[in-house]
């Protein structure tokens, strides 16, 4: 029951680290001010895991940022296969 709730929470976060991060990704199509608060929030919360995508990515793509996808992609693989895989 307690394992059940913890998936079910992490499940949630996932989500809303989700539009966390497409909330970010629209922001920057409006050339945004960069000491806004919200911009600023946004930027530290999702760059801590957009960073090392970049890196990876870096060699391969040209000049658009396909990490925020790519960082989406992840969160549904762990919440549509290993966060049920859990039970």
């Amino acid at each position: 029951m307690v394992l059940y709730r913890l998936v079910d929470f992490v499940g949630l976060l996932l989500g809303l680290y989700t539009w966390v991060i497409i909330a970010a990704v629209l922001i920057t199509w409006v050339n945004p001010d960069p000491y806004n608060p919200i911009v600023q929030f946004l930027r530290r919360v999702t760059e801590p895991v957009l960073r090392p995508i970049r890196r990876v990515l870096a060699r391969y793509q040209g000049g658009l940022d396909f990490s925020p996808l790519v960082a989406i992609l992840i969160i549904q693989f762990i919440q549509r296969v290993i966060l049920p895989s859990l039970f």
